[in-house]
């Protein structure tokens, strides 16, 4: 099969290209910052170039590219979508259904839970990718395209809280995230394990048109009115993930494993506030 021929680029073309990065770059640091970060890269780019020996790669096939700033002592990560990923992970993997279904999660998370467990993952928005295990569904968190009590391991990771906002195009709601987790609660089978983490707040809150935040004791009646009784629930400040929920530390995340209880057993255990 003969190779495809290579695009080369020229190195006027290169470098406008580079200056445009590096433009970007700019706003992403403060002005003294990204200067003495773009001299660093002027002069590994003049290091590379005089001594550069691959047999292939030779000068002209340089193309200005700065990356600035990525030279740090830490990982960047960003904890509650690392942490919570990790979290709504372990446990489906944990529990093992036969079938695990998400309604908008970070589609990196579902992209590693369906190598373990196939994955049905319901969104407004498409998914213009194909992973093995992964099934994309078309569907509102308002208006899941499920029968009642039909699913059994069911997740939505960071959502509830976004519905009714506007924030992704989706109608004004003041009551978006009780519609939202009701009818999280009506698919959910009895004895069914559902996932979700929300914004908590030493009040309720509303942080337009970003998110809401709950107290744990707003959530636990919100579970009760829907037959959802906690499993486990955890608190998560900056990077300290506990089972105490801190008021006096403001903003955090609250992750709750919830399972559906029968009609006749509508007890909860009350327990989120640690």
């Amino acid at each position: 099969m003969p190779l495809k021929r290579r695009i080369s680029v020229s190195p006027r073309l290169s470098i406008l290209g580079g200056l445009f990065v590096s433009f970007v770059e700019f706003f992403r640091f403060r002005p003294i910052r990204w200067m003495s970060l773009f001299f660093d890269y002027v002069r590994d780019f003049s290091t590379y170039r005089r001594t550069n020996t691959h047999a292939l790669l030779s000068n002209d096939r340089i193309v200005w590219y700065p990356c600035l700033g990525d030279a740090e002592v830490s990982n960047p990560v960003e904890p509650i979508y690392f942490t919570q990923s990790c979290w709504c992970a372990r446990k489906v993997f944990d529990a093992a259904p036969e079938r695990h279904v998400d309604v908008g999660s970070s589609v990196v998370m579902l992209g590693i839970i369906a190598q373990g467990v196939p994955t049905v993952f319901v969104d407004i928005r498409d998914l213009p990718m194909v992973v093995p295990g992964l099934t994309y569904v078309e569907g509102s968190i308002l208006s899941l395209p499920f029968e009642d009590a039909s699913i059994e391991s069911l997740s939505s990771i960071c959502v509830i809280e976004h519905i009714g906002l506007g924030r992704y195009g989706d109608p004004i709601d003041s009551d978006g995230s009780e519609k939202a987790l009701a009818e999280l609660a009506r698919v959910l089978s009895d004895d069914g394990d559902l996932y979700i983490t929300v914004p908590v707040d030493d009040t309720d809150r509303i942080y337009f048109n970003a998110h809401r935040a709950f107290t744990p004791t707003r959530l636990a009646d919100l579970f009760t009115e829907n037959r959802l009784q906690s499993v486990e629930s955890l608190y998560l400040y900056d990077t300290d993930l506990g089972a105490m929920w801190l008021p006096e530390r403001g903003f955090g995340t609250g992750f709750y494993h919830l399972r559906k209880t029968s009609i006749n057993d509508t007890g909860n255990d009350g327990e989120l506030e640690g």
